[in-house]
């Protein structure tokens, strides 16, 4: 079992604190202003409120779900300490940038490139994490994730129509 040596701000001692905090303030901030915005008309961003809601339930409230759970059962798969403190932190300012440059970008690759750092992020995180640990059982979890995050580039992608969305 690892032992937690963490002695910063409580916030930051377990990845389901600041990702579910974040995710549970997201909803209930975002979720009437896109109702606002698709009721009366008007953009987010650079996308309208329809794609832009549609992207933000699965690549940022659900993403911050995902991760702040897999950040939690880490430690009990493979025995090693909690991702804690400044890295922690980083991967919860890395999910907030990437909202934030999906509502306010002016420039869609740009938004596109911050928001997808995020997933990357917590895919590497999460696989390393496994590795070091030798918790091989659970390297479908990181796969997973990698999936998000390749999923989350292809919606980018369709939107600045480097792909083409019709099956």
């Amino acid at each position: 079992m690892h032992e937690n040596r963490y002695a910063g701000p409580v916030i930051l001692s377990l990845g389901l604190r600041p990702f579910f905090l974040v995710a549970g303030l997201s909803a209930a901030v975002l979720v009437p202003v896109w109702l606002y915005l698709f009721t009366h008309g008007g953009n987010i961003g650079v996308t309208d409120p329809l794609r832009w809601h549609i992207h933000e339930m699965f690549f940022g409230y659900l993403a911050a779900v995902v991760t702040g759970f897999v950040l939690t059962a880490i430690p009990n798969w493979t025995g090693r300490p909690p991702l804690a403190g400044l890295p922690l932190l980083g991967l919860v300012l890395l999910w907030a940038a990437g909202r934030a440059a999906m509502m306010l970008s002016i420039n869609y690759g740009l938004a596109a490139a911050i928001d997808s750092l995020f997933l990357l992020a917590v895919a590497a995180t999460v696989s390393r994490e496994i590795i070091s640990g030798k918790n091989w059982r659970n390297f479908p979890v990181a796969i997973v994730i990698s999936l998000l995050a390749i999923s989350n580039i292809a919606f980018h992608m369709e939107m600045l129509a480097v792909i083409n969305g019709d099956l």
